[in-house]
């Protein structure tokens, strides 16, 4: 008798453990497979997450300075410390993916990003209808880039000191627009002229010219797209720092919702 008890007992115990347990929060560990290479990247948990809602996801592409493979570097810059500094701004699930060193969001590195998050949606209940992209500089044209070749995924995109046409610095990179597709802004703004956008960029950028999104967004305006400019006056490269602190912009962000065409 008494060990029928003690058995019921482990069972009870056994099943608390696996059906009641907290869900891993904060910044996880995660590593994404493609072409038979591991590209590392953190997803962050919100420390009220629970499976019985869905729940927004923002994809951020880091900067040029943070690339390399610790799977780490890239939540230091942008969108991390923005998290960190007040989480309660950002209620979602946040995919902060990496990019090898000497690479650029192109190619097999753009594809880990888009692994990483189908990976994330698949693990986290996710709002398919509220899924966003943002990135800064190097990652601004990496959103463009993403987003030109997935118009239908994303609720809104937000491109930070980014670019479309090629820069010094960055040569050599595979087109946003393909050259076969014909003027690479018009075709650009033709493909996303049903999702909202913001971008934003400093006037007194010295690393990514200003008129690397005068350009596009005057397209976009052109081909009657939904999208918005934030020029910041005598502010340099540094522009997300501003952006991510903007409660506007949170509050536009979270209030859009991917429209079925």
């Amino acid at each position: 008798m008494r060990h029928t008890r003690l058995s019921a007992l482990l069972l009870v115990s056994i099943g608390l453990s696996v059906y009641g347990q907290t869900p891993e929060t904060g910044f996880l560990n995660r590593t994404a497979m493609v072409g038979g290479q591991a590209y590392r990247y953190q997803v962050y948990v919100p420390a009220n997450y629970a499976a019985n809602r869905s729940w927004p996801v923002i994809l951020f592409l880091h900067g040029a300075g943070e690339r390399g493979s610790d799977g780490l570097l890239q939540t230091s810059g942008g969108l991390g410390p923005a998290i960190r500094n007040d989480p309660s701004r950002f209620p979602a699930i946040v995919i902060f993916p990496q990019v090898p060193k000497d690479s650029q969001w192109v190619g097999a590195p753009a594809d880990a990003a888009m692994t990483a998050l189908r990976q994330t949606m698949s693990e986290f209940h996710s709002d398919s209808d509220r899924v966003y992209l943002t990135g800064l500089s190097m990652g601004g044209h990496g959103t463009w880039y993403i987003a030109y070749r997935q118009p239908d995924l994303f609720a809104a995109i937000a491109p930070i000191c980014g670019w479309v046409i090629e820069i010094n610095g960055f040569r050599g990179s595979v087109p946003i627009v393909p050259p076969d597709s014909g003027p690479p802004l018009p075709s650009l703004a033709r493909r996303l002229r049903h999702v909202p956008i913001w971008v934003f960029h400093g006037e007194m950028d010295g690393t990514v010219p200003v008129v690397g999104s005068r350009e596009p967004v005057a397209a976009l305006k052109e081909a009657g797209a939904n999208a918005r400019y934030t020029e910041y006056l005598g502010l340099g490269h540094n522009t997300w720092d501003a952006t991510y602190g903007s409660k506007e912009f949170v509050d536009w962000l979270f209030a859009q919702r991917r429209t079925k065409r």
